[in-house]
């Protein structure tokens, strides 16, 4: 080979990358009276380890949605404050006619609290239905149905629990005058 051959060769050459400059290699060659000319610091190739491990199966965001209404339910019914107060079960009038609704604001039977409970969970899940309904926009029967069963649940959660204010406050409800 020519030696004009070789001297292109040695100008298209790349430095090795693989080693290349550390920020204290580029320091020691700036600045010699730093580092000295013997102190470096050596390049370790550390080993790469393939850990074999197993893979546990995640639970479902459905069952995740659950246990979240599960605990939700349990704080609605006020079991807090059932444990605090000691509350009966049911009552019973005069007469001895059981009473299923406290007729107190500031006090309640457990079966109370469980039963409003339950009417606030019927209409959250009502509401859910509504939003599940904007899914099926393009069938318009399905759509229209689970609407419908949406709203009957918001509706009937509502007077019930209405109709319990008005026993509690003693009051005859709204719609006893119609």
């Amino acid at each position: 080979m020519s030696s004009s051959k070789q001297a292109r060769i040695k100008k298209t050459e790349k430095p090795d990358v693989s080693g290349s400059l550390t920020i204290g290699e580029r320091i020691k060659t700036n600045t010699p009276w730093i580092m000295g000319k013997r102190l470096r610091k050596p390049k370790i190739n550390f080993p790469t380890f393939y850990r074999r491990g197993f893979t546990m199966p995640s639970p479902s965001k459905a069952l995740g949605l659950i246990v979240v209404y599960a605990i939700l339910f349990i704080l609605q019914t006020g079991v807090v404050y059932l444990a605090i107060r000691e509350t009966p079960a049911l009552g019973a009038s005069s007469s001895g006619d059981p009473i299923f609704i406290y007729p107190s604001i500031s006090e309640s039977f457990i079966v109370e609290g469980i039963v409003a409970s339950i009417l606030i969970f019927v209409s959250s899940s009502g509401f859910l239905l509504l939003y599940q309904a904007s899914k099926y926009s393009y069938n318009r029967n399905l759509a229209l149905r689970i609407i419908i069963i949406g709203a009957f649940m918001i509706l009937v959660s509502f007077v019930m629990l209405q109709y319990m204010v008005a026993v509690k406050l003693g009051q005859t409800p709204w719609w006893a005058d119609l």
